[in-house]
C-alpha cells in the first residue's frame, strides 16, 4: 500500500502543481496524508483537501472536485469528490497484476522494510529472576520483546538479543539461609525450581511475619540473609558454589519455556556478569562531580530534571540496580556498537530506566539518546496482583499444560487421526496464550482470564492458526496442477483479500515506529477475516474458469506467504494441519 499511495501522491501532486505551480508541498507530504475511510464503502484512501485550500486559493469542496475530474494512475480505478474529500478506489487491475505477483516472488520476504540496513539493535528482554519459575506476568516482557526482536529483523537490522537473568542480589542471601535451614540437595534435585521458590516463599513470610497472629517479624533472619549475599559478593566460595547451582536449575527451566515459544537468545550475561564493571563507572560519577553523599547513601541528585534522586550504592557501599544497568549499557556499547539498545520490562519499572538513562547522559555518554525503554502493563489474575514471595502465581507451564490439554480434546472429537496431533496441540494450545496476550496494546493492564484466553471462537489464535491450516489444505489439493498465466480480480473478496495484504509492510513500520506488536496481531485478524470471506464466497479448487481458478489458487499462496509472514513476528508457530 505504501507504493500506491506514492503513486497517488504524485498523480495529486501533479494535478496540484498545474493548478498552482508555486505551491510548497510534496508528494511525500500527500502521502502521509492519505487515510484509510471509516466505511469501506466510501473507497480504499481519502485525501482530505482541507490542507490545499490556501495554496489553491479555493474551498477543499471545490478541489477535490476538481482532483476528481483529473486523477488518472493505473492504480486508480474511480476518484470521487465528496465534502472536501477525495475518495480513492484502487483498481483490481492493478492489483491483480502488481501487487499479487509482487507477493509471489516474495513469498514470507513481502513487505519487509530495508529502514535497518547496516543498523545494529541490542533487546534486553525477558530476564527472570533465578530461582523463580516462569508465570503469567513473565509473559509480556518474554513475548513482547521477541516480537520487537523479530521485527526489527524483518526491517532488516542486526539484532543481538539478551536475557540479562536477575541472578544477583540479596534475594540470594535469603535462599542460601532457607536452604541451608529447611532445605537439602536431594530434595532440590528432585523439586528443581518449584523447590526453590517454596523455600523462598518460606524465607520471605518468616522475615516479615504475621503480626495478626501473634508472630512477629524476624528481623535476625533478614540480617543473616544480607550478611549471606555481602559474603556472595565478597567471593565466598560456599556462597559461590550454591548461587551456580541455582542458576543452571532456573535456566533448565526456563530453555523448557524458551523451547515452546520458539525463543532463542545470544546471551544469558546476568547481573552478575557486570559486578567487576561498576567499580569504573562509580568512579566515573565521583570524578564528574556528580555523585553525592545523602544519610550514608551515594546517590545522583536529579532534582532539576523533577526526578527524585537515583542510587548508585547503598551506605554499606552494595550496588543497587541503576549501578547494574548503567554498566550493563556501557559494556554493551563497547561490545556491540548498537544504533539502538531496547528493554522490555514493566511500566512500573519507567521511573527507574529514566532515572539512569539521565544519569548516563550526565555522565557524558553521547549515546544516551539510543536507550529505548518500552514499557507493558501488569498483568493480573482476576484482580489479584502476582507475587513470587507470597506463592500467588500461575505458571506458564501450567497454564500451557491446560491450554495444550483443551486443545488434544477437541482434536480427539473433530480430528482424531490427525498426524503429529502432540505438536499440532502444542503450537494451537501455546498459540492461544500468546495471541491472547499480544492481541493487547502492551501499555495496558491485563486481567488476566483463563477462560477467555482459552477460547477457541472469535478473534482468536485458534482461529488465525486455523485459516493459516485451511489455506495450506486448499494448495495441498492442487499441488502440482498447471496454472493459467493470466490473473483477473473479478469480485469484492478477491480484491478487499489484496487490499489487506498490501497494508502488511505500513503496518510492519507502524508496529516498529510504536514498539507495538498488536499492530500485527490485529492486522492477521484483518487478514484471517479477509481470506476466510472470500474462502465463502470464491470456488478455488473446483472452479471451471481457468483464469479465476489460477488467480484465486495464488491468491491463497499468497495468504499463507504473508499470514506466515506475519506469525512469525508474533511468536505464533505456523500450523498446516489442525
Amino acid at each position: 500500500m505504501l507504493t500506491i499511495k506514492k503513486r497517488i501522491a504524485e498523480a495529486i501532486l501533479g494535478k496540484v502543481l498545474s493548478l498552482a505551480p508555486d505551491a510548497a508541498l510534496t508528494a511525500d507530504e500527500i502521502a502521509g496524508l492519505l487515510e484509510y475511510p471509516p466505511d469501506a464503502g466510501m473507497g480504499d484512501l481519502a485525501f482530505p483537501c482541507f490542507r490545499l485550500s490556501k495554496a489553491l486559493r479555493r474551498s477543499p469542496v471545490q478541489i477535490a472536485a476538481t482532483l476528481a475530474e483529473a486523477l488518472s494512475d493505473a492504480c486508480i480505478e474511480s476518484a470521487e469528490a465528496v465534502n472536501g474529500y477525495l475518495n480513492i478506489r484502487i483498481s483490481k487491475d492493478y492489483l491483480a497484476l502488481t501487487v499479487l505477483p509482487e507477493i509471489l516472488e516474495k513469498k514470507e520476504a513481502y513487505g519487509a522494510p530495508s529502514v535497518g540496513q547496516g543498523k545494529m539493535v541490542v533487546l534486553d528482554y525477558s530476564s527472570p529472576n533465578v530461582a523463580k519459575p516462569f508465570h503469567i506476568g513473565h509473559l509480556g516482557t518474554t513475548v513482547i520483546g521477541h516480537s520487537l526482536r523479530k521485527l526489527h529483523e524483518f526491517a532488516g537490522y542486526r539484532c543481538y538479543g539478551i536475557n540479562y537473568l536477575g541472578d544477583w542480589g540479596t534475594q540470594f542471601g535469603k535462599l542460601i539461609v532457607a536452604y541451608r535451614k529447611w532445605g537439602s540437595r536431594e530434595a532440590v534435585i528432585e523439586g528443581g525450581i518449584d523447590k526453590l521458590v517454596e523455600l523462598y516463599v518460606r524465607i520471605n513470610n518468616a522475615i516479615k511475619g504475621d503480626p495478626e497472629n501473634g508472630i512477629p517479624a524476624d528481623e535476625a533472619l533478614a540480617e543473616e540473609s544480607r550478611a549471606e549475599f555481602h559474603k556472595l559478593e565478597m567471593g565466598d566460595e560456599e556462597n559461590l558454589e550454591l548461587w551456580r547451582w541455582f542458576v543452571s536449575i532456573s535456566l533448565e527451566e526456563y530453555e523448557k519455556t524458551y523451547r515452546q515459544l520458539g525463543i532463542t537468545f545470544d546471551s544469558y550475561k546476568g547481573e552478575s556478569f557486570y559486578t567487576d564493571k561498576m567499580p569504573a563507572e562509580v568512579q566515573k560519577l565521583r570524578d564528574a562531580g556528580l555523585l553525592k553523599i545523602d544519610d550514608g547513601a551515594s546517590i545522583v541528585d536529579l532534582s532539576e530534571y523533577n526526578m527524585p534522586p537515583c542510587l548508585i550504592l547503598k551506605r554499606d557501599g552494595s550496588t543497587l540496580y541503576p549501578t547494574r544497568d548503567i554498566a550493563a549499557a556501557v559494556y554493551r556499547k563497547a561490545e556491540y556498537q548498537f544504533d539502538k539498545a531496547i528493554y522490555v520490562t514493566s511500566s512500573q519499572q519507567c521511573l527507574h530506566f529514566a532515572q539512569w538513562f539521565k544519569v548516563v547522559e550526565l555522565m557524558g555518554y553521547d549515546w544516551y539518546d539510543q536507550l529505548v525503554h518500552v514499557p507493558y502493563g501488569t498483568v493480573s489474575l482476576n484482580g489479584a496482583k502476582l507475587a513470587t514471595r507470597t506463592g500467588n502465581v500461575v505458571l506458564l507451564k501450567d497454564l500451557f499444560a491446560l491450554a495444550i490439554e483443551k486443545v488434544k480434546g477437541i482434536m480427539a472429537e473433530k480430528n482424531p487421526d490427525l498426524v503429529g496431533r502432540d505438536d499440532v496441540a502444542e503450537a494451537v494450545g501455546v498459540g492461544a496464550i500468546v495471541f491472547y496476550y499480544l492481541t493487547n496494546n502492551r501499555i495496558k493492564d491485563i486481567n488476566f482470564n483463563l477462560e477467555d484466553a482459552l477460547s477457541f471462537d472469535g478473534n482468536t489464535g485458534p482461529y488465525v492458526q486455523y485459516t493459516y491450516a485451511r489455506a495450506c489444505s486448499v494448495l495441498e489439493k492442487v499441488k502440482g496442477e498447471s496454472l493459467a498465466d493470466e490473473m483477473k480480480v473479478t469480485c469484492e473478496e478477491e480484491a478487499t483479500l489484496l487490499k489487506v495484504m498490501a497494508q502488511y509492510e505500513e503496518r510492519v513500520l507502524t508496529a516498529l515506529r510504536d514498539y507495538e506488536p498488536s499492530v500485527i496481531t490485529r492486522f492477521i485478524l484483518d487478514l484471517a477475516v479477509a481470506f476466510n470471506k472470500f474462502y465463502h464466497a470464491c470456488r478455488i479448487a473446483t472452479e471451471t474458469d481457468s483464469v479465476k481458478r489460477a488467480t484465486r489458487i495464488r491468491l491463497t499462496e499468497a495468504t499463507k506467504h504473508v499470514l506466515g509472514s506475519a506469525f512469525s513476528l508474533i511468536c505464533l508457530r505456523k500450523t498446516e494441519r489442525v
